[in-house]
């Protein structure tokens, strides 16, 4: 049984997969620009259009690349039989609505998606050894 965990935010994916008791290690970088509002600050009445207009297709451009960010991640795990995704922020779980409206097949394997701070390489490795080991306990 291929297990899989995903560590997300904006800038990097860390996915750990385990398998026949061995475990492999992925990072993938993300291409999401982060943008900062230039311009005028204000409410919507009060901000020049062109803000406003601009600040839209900013968004646009972030949700494409975000789905591209997504859809590069999906490739690596598309095979797996167990996902858990964690996070900080909120890309986890964009992440698995994007699983939930387009890659069905995958979304039907979590097992869980639950938010955590920052973490370092290493302690991804052990969280999702230590998830998929009270799993297969319980």
């Amino acid at each position: 049984m291929k297990k899989t965990g995903i560590w997300l935010d904006m800038d990097k994916a860390l996915i750990v997969t385990i398998e026949n008791n061995k475990d492999s290690f992925i990072t993938i970088t993300s291409d999401v620009e982060h943008f900062h509002q230039q311009g005028s600050f204000g409410n919507r009445i009060t901000r020049n259009p062109l803000d406003i207009i601009k600040e839209s297709s900013i968004l646009e451009r972030k949700q494409q690349q975000l789905k591209a960010y997504f859809k590069e991640i999906v490739s690596y795990i598309k095979d797996t039989d167990a996902l858990v995704i964690i996070g900080p922020a909120q890309t986890y779980k964009r992440f698995k609505s994007e699983l939930d409206e387009n890659y069905n097949t995958i979304s039907k394997k979590i097992k869980a998606v639950k938010k955590v701070d920052s973490m370092t390489d290493n302690q991804v490795k052990a969280w999702v050894k230590e998830f998929f080991k009270e799993k297969s306990n319980t």
